[in-house]
């Protein structure tokens, strides 16, 4: 008996050792500080990735923006990211330029300068990024590069920069540079000379905005060196290269995370959060992207840090992201400076420490498995974590502090019940030590700061799908924002377009403006395109007047059942009724227009408004023009469902109004 008990202990004590023993940490700024801090934000574009927020009616508009924007309230971000649009593709959709010609401008097209005044509204400290993913053509001059005329690039990003105070009083901190391409050396030093030469000497360079490539050249080039203030990478895994750190400028993770919000996208954005500093020694981490307001079936559907895709019900989901990120923003701002005495858990996992220098502390720590921290790019090598004790030793300033304060959040994958941003008792310092017992797939912070606070709002609406009878003639005298609600450009922009030459009924209409294939990384369909509606519809009848503007060769579209949209829409499939400028009509079962399941004349002309009714149902389509049969019973050869949608030919100026579908 004497026997079996010794055993079961022995065995008891081999089992828990690691549990038992807890690991010593050491946190201590006497000896030396690491890099500044410079926050976690999140970017809106790349592309239209907020395109149905401004939809939102309120109070649930503003809910969500607290969300993300409010201090001390939820996210509290630090940085916002936004796209200067280039009237192109950029992989959700498209936003509009401030100049879609040479001699054009227009510094209230599209939502993203109404986004960074609500978030200087909310955080007037926040540091706002701006970065061009796209051009328009002329800035090119016809080729697919924006770059061989830099003085015009230059020019053109830096009128951006000034419409943004001129007109909206936004203080632009940073510019990136054009990414997805290997970057042009030549070209970032014309932007330097050309932001100091209007004053704008406090705009910093953010280069190259996509790889650590740009730090060889830093290398050999002082000019180049002096020109860039912020090395960015995107998506790094982590880590970074000698080269860049050799060049000892900032190191940011400027576009990051790119995963599903559920909860190993959680996962992963905790990791990351606090690895890209140890592993990599990045002072910055912009997750793309803000918020998931766009079509959920769309490329890279719910990669935000929160969802709010349904303006047509008020409602959204705040998701774990949005919690995670709290850990380390609410509790740390820019200026602060990570310790030197960072690192790894000796059984899995990570913790940073900052310091406001004047005493505050704040120490983040994740035990994030494998399995339930990948991102969705790059691959992830194996890794073990297990649960463990850990005790950390505050020396220095540190030694004095008494009591710190406690969030922890769980993911629980094993019993689906887990926890965010939860507040626990104060933790009573002894001896200048304290332990905590890790389990995995946890996050605490433990901090000096006692402001922190998990922000709540009531239940939003119940979420529902988009209305199956829509209407929309587009009258409006002084609209919010350049684009129509819910409509998303996939090619092409759309804006409100007041047509002061017609008295009659179409004054207000909404108008594709892009009239040249723009410069961009992703492959622009030929043709422009806005879908609209529920992707899961089947049987459906979509009307709308059109307006072609271009003589002869001009041509529109009003179709049912697209698929696909965003950076994969030139392969998109449909029932798609076109009529054209010479007299003309086709039905085709792609954007591209190769399958013909109908075709012949119309009688069609530019500069005159016509009116196309679009009928699918089950395995057949039918087209009216002005109210009369004008093809029927064409056999549709798939796909099942999709959105409805408008669009032109080409690159052309063309109008739309009262806009309508019925979905059975």
């Amino acid at each position: 008996m004497i026997y079996k008990l010794a055993f079961a202990i022995a065995l008891c004590f081999s089992l828990c050792f690691d549990l038992c023993i807890a690991e010593s940490y050491v946190l201590d700024d006497k000896v030396g500080l690491g890099r500044t801090f410079d926050g976690i934000g999140g970017l809106s574009g790349g592309g239209a990735t907020s395109r149905l927020l401004v939809n939102y009616a309120e109070p649930y508009r503003s809910q969500i923006l607290d969300y993300l924007f409010k201090p001390n309230f939820g996210a509290s971000l630090h940085i916002l990211k936004v796209e200067i649009g280039g009237d192109a593709q950029t992989t959700d959709g498209t936003e509009p330029s401030h100049m879609h010609y040479e001699n054009d401008e227009n510094f209230f097209r599209g939502y993203e300068w109404w986004l960074m005044r609500e978030a200087k509204k909310r955080n007037p400290n926040i540091t706002l990024v701006g970065l061009p993913w796209a051009f328009p053509g002329w800035v090119g001059h016809g080729k697919n590069w924006p770059y061989d005329f830099p003085d015009i690039t230059a020019s053109y990003v830096v009128s951006w920069i000034i419409g943004a105070k001129q007109y909206h009083d936004l203080n632009i901190d940073y510019v990136g540079i054009w990414n997805e391409r290997n970057f042009d050396s030549k070209y970032i030093k014309v932007l330097r000379d050309t932001l100091d030469k209007v004053g704008l000497t406090g705009v910093g360079i953010i280069a190259a905005d996509g790889n650590w490539d740009v730090s060889n050249a830093m290398g050999v080039d002082p000019y180049l060196n002096d020109a860039v203030e912020v090395v960015g990478a995107h998506y790094p895994g982590t880590t970074t290269v000698i080269e860049a750190l050799k060049t000892q400028k900032k190191l940011w993770s400027s576009e990051d995370y790119s995963t599903f919000n559920d909860e190993v996208g959680g996962g992963c954005w905790a990791r990351i959060l606090n690895q890209n500093y140890v592993n990599g020694l990045m002072t910055a981490t912009i997750s793309w992207n803000l918020v998931a307001s766009y079509y959920e079936d769309l490329p890279f559907g719910r990669d935000g840090l929160m969802t709010a895709e349904e303006p047509w019900t008020g409602n959204y989901v705040v998701e774990s992201p949005i919690w995670i990120t709290a850990h380390t923003t609410q509790f740390s701002q820019p200026g602060w400076t990570y310790l030197q005495t960072v690192g790894h858990l000796v059984h899995g996992g990570s913790y940073v420490a900052l310091t406001d220098s004047k005493g505050n502390l704040t120490v983040v720590i994740e035990t994030m498995t494998h399995d339930h921290s990948v991102c969705i790019r790059p691959p992830l090598l194996p890794f073990n974590v297990t649960a463990q004790n850990v005790t950390f030793q505050l020396k220095g300033s540190f030694a004095s502090i008494k009591e710190l304060q406690v969030w922890q959040s769980r993911f629980d994958f094993k019993t689906k019940k887990p926890f965010f941003f939860k507040k626990l008792s104060p933790l009573k310092i002894s001896d200048g030590s304290f332990t905590l017992s890790l389990d995995v797939d946890e996050v605490y912070t433990l901090t000096t700061i006692s402001t922190g606070q998990k922000g709540t709002y009531p239940d939003p609406p119940t979420s529902g799908p988009f209305p199956k009878v829509y209407f929309d003639d587009f009258n409006v005298a002084n609209p919010s924002f350049s684009e129509a609600p819910d409509f998303a450009d996939q090619t092409g922009v759309f804006e409100y377009y007041i047509n002061l030459t017609d008295p009659g009924p179409h004054v207000f209409t909404l108008r594709q403006v892009v009239t040249q294939m723009p410069v961009t990384w992703a492959t622009d369909a030929d043709q422009t395109i806005s879908v609209i509606g529920d992707y899961k519809w089947q049987n459906l009848t979509v009307t709308c007047d059109v307006f072609m503007e271009t003589v002869k060769t001009g041509g529109v579209f009003i179709a049912a059942r697209v698929d696909k949209g965003g950076q994969s829409v030139r392969s998109a499939k449909g029932v798609f009724f076109w009529v054209f400028a010479d007299g003309s009509y086709k039905v085709t079962n792609d954007l591209v227009g190769k399958t013909v399941l109908a075709e012949g004349l119309s009688g069609t002309r530019a500069y005159g408004w016509h009116t196309l009714t679009l009928t699918v149902e089950g395995d057949y389509a039918t087209g009216l023009l002005n109210g009369y049969p004008l093809w029927k019973d064409a056999v549709v050869l798939g796909p099942k469902n999709g959105w409805a949608a408008i669009g032109t030919h080409s690159f052309e100026l063309a109008q739309f109004d009262n806009f309508a579908v019925e979905a059975k």
